[in-house]
C-alpha cells in the first residue's frame, strides 16, 4: 500500500514538474523584458532539477542525484552572470 501510495506521488509531482516547465518555457519565450526571461530560465532550471530527483527516487539510480547536482550548479552560476550583465552590461570588469 505504501508503496502505490509513492508511485502514485512521483508520478504526479513528475506530471506537475513538467507542466510548470511549460510555463516556464513559455515564460523565456513569450516574456516582455529581459528580466522575465532570467526568472523564467531560473525557474526552468529549478524544475529540471526537481525532475531529474524524482526519476532519482523512483529507480532509485544515483546517476540522477549527481546530474541534478550538477544542474544546479551551472544553473546557479548562470543566473548570477545573467543578472550581473543585465545590471552592470558586463560579466568580467
Amino acid at each position: 500500500m505504501t508503496n502505490l501510495i509513492l508511485a502514485w506521488a512521483i508520478t504526479t509531482a513528475q506530471i506537475l514538474l513538467s507542466l510548470a516547465m511549460a510555463c516556464a518555457v513559455w515564460r523565456i519565450l513569450a516574456g516582455p523584458r529581459a528580466q522575465d526571461r532570467v526568472l523564467g530560465l531560473d525557474t526552468l532550471y529549478v524544475n529540471a532539477l526537481l525532475l531529474l530527483l524524482t526519476f532519482g527516487i523512483q529507480t532509485g539510480r544515483t546517476l540522477y542525484f549527481e546530474a541534478s547536482l550538477i544542474i544546479a550548479l551551472l544553473g546557479f552560476v548562470g543566473t548570477v552572470a545573467l543578472a550581473k550583465f543585465l545590471m552592470r552590461g558586463e560579466v568580467i570588469e
